[in-house]
């Protein structure tokens, strides 16, 4: 079972505290205070409200600003090629222009990916993002470790067939631990697909919404046979959608939360973790500052 459900239960199981609940200096209470040091710090595409999105420059800022997870959108080349690279179109994060499939290796290699940051954010540019690469998973893979908390994303699993047998085949070939590995999609037919070809795998169902969140109890049942958690948008959450997921024993992990006083919020309404293009400020949350 993965690592963070365990701390996500021992923090239940502190309910109860002998002798009394202690507060912290900010008027916490310890089981509060061991709740949202347990909250899954996921570094969305990378410290990406701080530089180029999915870059290992982004990524190793992540590491950096205490993020728990490398988070790995991926999209495949014309060649076959895993990337790590958010949108099917090459337009908005490189100096590129069309989809990703049309494309090689080595012609998208040779694209810049990390000019467009500075342009769109100049508060936070960088000479050094200037020529920054888009980089493959093999290459993430390498850089970062097999023992390195991956969290990685199947992309239009529609236009790449094969694109997870392709993931598999790099998380054995790097033997990267399952443990510390957990695997997302929009496609339930794409975690499916993972689930048969390699049941210890931890999956993530991602989730959309465009009005309030309503889960059922059909719902959860059907995600619980191949998928340990969901993903939703933290827009639509509510409490008691959170607590019926948590209480269902899936993990929660909403996306994309870049605000303090919404980050406690939804620590305190129970969820297990979440993504954040700043991953330095949700750890000042986790720290109670």
């Amino acid at each position: 079972m993965l690592e963070l459900k365990r701390k996500w239960l021992s923090a239940l199981g502190a309910l109860v505290i002998v002798g009394g609940i202690a507060t912290t200096t900010d008027g916490r209470t310890a089981l509060a205070k061991e709740k949202y040091k347990n909250i899954e710090n996921v570094s969305h595409r990378g410290a990406s409200g701080y530089a180029p999105e999915h870059t290992i420059t982004s990524y190793q800022m992540g590491e950096k600003m205490h993020g728990d997870y490398i988070e790995i959108d991926l999209q495949m080349t014309k060649d076959g090629q895993l990337i790590a690279m958010h949108d099917e179109k090459l337009d908005r994060t490189t100096d590129g222009t069309g989809l990703v499939k049309d494309f090689t290796l080595d012609e998208i290699k040779h694209l810049d990916a990390g000019s467009w940051f500075n342009e769109a954010y100049p508060q936070y540019a960088k000479s050094e993002y200037v020529g920054l690469q888009v980089p493959t998973l093999e290459e993430i893979f390498r850089k970062f470790g097999k023992n390195a908390s991956y969290y990685i994303e199947t992309k239009s699993p529609d236009i790449y067939p094969g694109m997870e047998k392709e993931l598999l085949r790099l998380i054995d070939k790097y033997d990267i631990n399952k443990q510390k590995l957990l695997l997302q999609s929009f496609s339930a037919d794409s975690l499916k697909i993972m689930n048969e070809m390699d049941p210890s795998l931890n999956l993530i169902q991602l989730l959309s919404y465009k009005k309030n969140a309503v889960i059922t109890d059909e719902e959860i049942a059907k995600i619980k046979e191949y998928a340990i958690g969901v993903g939703p948008n933290h827009t639509y959450l509510n409490q008691e959608y959170i607590q019926k997921v948590v209480n269902s024993g899936l993990e929660i992990h909403p996306y994309t939360v870049n605000d303090k006083e919404r980050m406690q919020q939804l620590i305190d309404w129970g969820v297990t973790g979440m993504f954040t293009n700043f991953p330095d400020l949700l750890n000042e949350v986790k720290k109670g500052k």
